[in-house]
């Protein structure tokens, strides 16, 4: 086994067992409150979950977001949550596809269509990687996973935090580079953080080179830097720990985000329905969920994510009902109340806006 096998073994085993949470649990979302409607004048039956995700239309706001791949047991987890998926209409990311350039055979790992045909399928690369290989090479790349989009990640906490020498610690020619291969796929790319979050200034910089859709992943789910602390030893995991609550909280993040041009993900906390309403609350288009999934997974087979999954969209309808919203995105527009912590970040980011 190759060691990068090891180290996505590592966060399959950290993810479903360990306390790998960051400081803010739960994003801040606890600081966004939806109003209450009493009379409704809505029935369950009228409600349309239907969502516009970039050239693609899900059965709902929701998306498992980049998960894993390498090792076998990668491949069943990616093989068996896809199918999931494409059975309740909703988006699937792989892992980090980084690993196919040192081991070519385990591309297979990554290569969900025949098992879910359907399902709409989001690649992974960083943006270090794509800036090393190549805009030809990620093509290929992309169309080896029969990809519809590639996400380009970003996680320089991460990296910085990651030991041996697997790390990047170069983060120039980034914006560039993305702009680049925008062009190069024909704008199918999204662009997520991993944990940290993306501010609105960074967000106006990546639709100003085409970006149609970022996903925000902020800080109050699974924070890689705590991942990454407990993988290390010494001076490492000492400062992985110290930077473990680093990021923008998942809710500041998204109040950041909406309504600069590119269509906003919301993962980062966002664990059951209430949450994931009030993300589309504060203008996200859809939400993210990775952690939580892979849990189910682990623990009940595509059953157990299938139970989990569509209980999410079940308390998404309830508060749906309840704030007397017939589609998800016009939760956008329901009255809210937001807690002070919330909107300090949002007097902080405002200013980038």
């Amino acid at each position: 086994m190759t060691d990068i096998h090891q180290r996505k073994l590592d966060h399959i085993e950290l993810c479903n067992t360990a306390d790998v949470e960051g400081t803010d649990h739960g994003g801040l979302f606890g600081d966004v409150h939806l109003v209450h409607d009493a009379l409704p004048e809505l029935a369950t039956a009228e409600l349309d979950l239907r969502t516009p995700f970039l050239d693609h239309a899900l059965a709902a706001p929701l998306m498992v977001t980049g998960m894993t791949g390498g090792p076998a047991e990668a491949g069943r987890i990616n093989a068996g949550i896809a199918r999931v998926c494409a059975d309740l209409g909703l988006a699937f990311g792989v892992g980090s596809q980084r690993v196919i350039t040192r081991d070519a055979a385990s591309a297979t790992t990554f290569q969900v269509r025949s098992a879910a045909p359907g399902v709409v399928l989001v690649g992974n690369l960083g943006v270090n990687q794509v800036r090393d290989l190549g805009v030809g090479v990620v093509r290929e790349l992309v169309a080896r996973i029969e990809a519809d989009y590639l996400a380009v990640h970003l996680n320089p906490a991460q990296e910085l935090a990651q030991p041996g020498d697997e790390a990047d610690h170069d983060f120039r020619s980034g914006y560039a580079t993305i702009g680049a291969l925008v062009e190069a796929l024909d704008g199918r790319v999204l662009v997520k953080e991993c944990g940290t979050g993306l501010s609105p200034k960074v967000v106006r910089r990546l639709a100003s080179v085409g970006v149609r859709a970022v996903d925000v992943s902020g800080s109050g789910g699974t924070s890689w830097v705590k991942v990454e602390a407990l993988r290390a030893q010494g001076r490492k995991a000492a400062l992985g720990a110290l930077f473990a609550g680093w990021g923008i909280p998942t809710a500041a993040a998204v109040l950041g985000a909406a309504g600069l041009g590119p269509q906003v993900v919301a993962s980062g906390g966002v664990g059951d329905g209430l949450t994931l309403a009030r993300a589309l609350a504060l203008g996200a288009d859809l939400g993210g969920a990775a952690r939580p999934v892979l849990q189910a997974f682990l623990a009940g087979g595509e059953d157990g994510a299938r139970a989990f999954l569509e209980d999410m969209l079940e308390g998404l309808r309830m508060a749906m009902i309840l704030t007397g919203c017939r589609r998800p995105a016009e939760l956008a527009q329901a009255p809210r109340v937001l807690g002070p912590r919330l909107q300090a970040w949002q007097q902080v980011l405002g200013a980038q806006r």
